[in-house]
């Protein structure tokens, strides 16, 4: 089976809520990261990370301090069992691949949290969400009423929801794992090591993705030891992955978003 890649037509709009704060499974403030040394952006890529319209929203471009050749989304060499369709995180080099055939693999770049450094084995994707709904759970309630009080309903998707565009949530056994694949509104953490949260792309990643993928489909998470595992042939070693980045403070006027949630 040969998968093609396409973008999703828009639909409809949501409503959006800026400046929260959050802590839990899959949520919590990210601060946003030093631009990446600049470097040349092809033309391609730029239009591969333009604004689109997307369910009545229009997503921001990335900006090219955000991006690098290496980061954007393409076919590489990727070495596995699996079948075409399947879908590996590799937590530990924090890049994402969706399996084809012939050796090869359309990879993406993620950002990476503890929590997302902390599952790993088999799932399957149960639900695909567009622009998902962001609730806060009961424990984050308890511990800050104050902020998530008024939101214990919930958040529409939209632009500042830390869900981003597209969701898919991981089950396993029939059981949600709470562990998410998904978009996220804070481009800067994508491809470095994150304080807390599960697995995020870029907005356009994110809809790209959730384009090819079906209910059904197979999620490996390898550990983060298995860093690099596939990206060389059967029995040659494996290059030295590179030290995750982390975190920096946040640039002047930079507004908090809650990264994710398990809800």
């Amino acid at each position: 089976m040969t998968f093609a890649y396409r973008l999703r037509r828009p639909v409809r709009a949501a409503l959006s809520l800026a400046a929260l704060c959050a802590l839990q499974a899959c949520a919590t403030l990210e601060a946003a990261l030093p631009p990446d040394t600049p470097g040349a952006i092809s033309e391609e890529t730029r239009m591969m990370y333009a604004s689109v319209e997307d369910n009545g929203i229009t997503v921001p471009a990335i900006e090219d301090k955000y991006l690098t050749e290496d980061r954007k989304r393409q076919v590489v060499d990727y070495w596995t069992d699996e079948k075409p369709g399947t879908i590996i995180v590799d937590p530990g080099a924090r890049w994402l691949y969706h399996v084809m055939e012939d050796n090869k693999a359309m990879r993406y770049a993620v950002a990476v949290g503890a929590e997302g450094l902390g599952f790993s084995g088999t799932a399957t994707v149960q639900i695909k969400r567009d622009w998902p709904y962001w609730t806060p759970t009961q424990n984050m309630i308890r511990r800050d009423p104050e902020t998530y009080g008024p939101v214990r309903n919930g958040l529409p998707g939209g632009l500042e929801n830390p869900l981003g565009a597209r969701a898919l949530y991981l089950f396993r056994g029939g059981r949600d794992t709470l562990y998410r694949i998904h978009g996220t509104p804070s481009p800067w953490t994508v491809g470095h090591a994150t304080s807390s949260g599960c697995i995020r792309m870029f907005n356009q990643d994110s809809i790209y993705l959730a384009e090819q993928v079906a209910k059904g489909t197979k999620v490996i998470v390898r550990p983060a030891a298995d860093a690099g595992t596939g990206t060389v042939p059967p029995g040659t070693p494996l290059p030295e992955q590179p030290a995750p980045q982390p975190m920096a403070e946040a640039p002047t006027g930079t507004a908090p978003l809650p990264e994710e949630d398990a809800a």
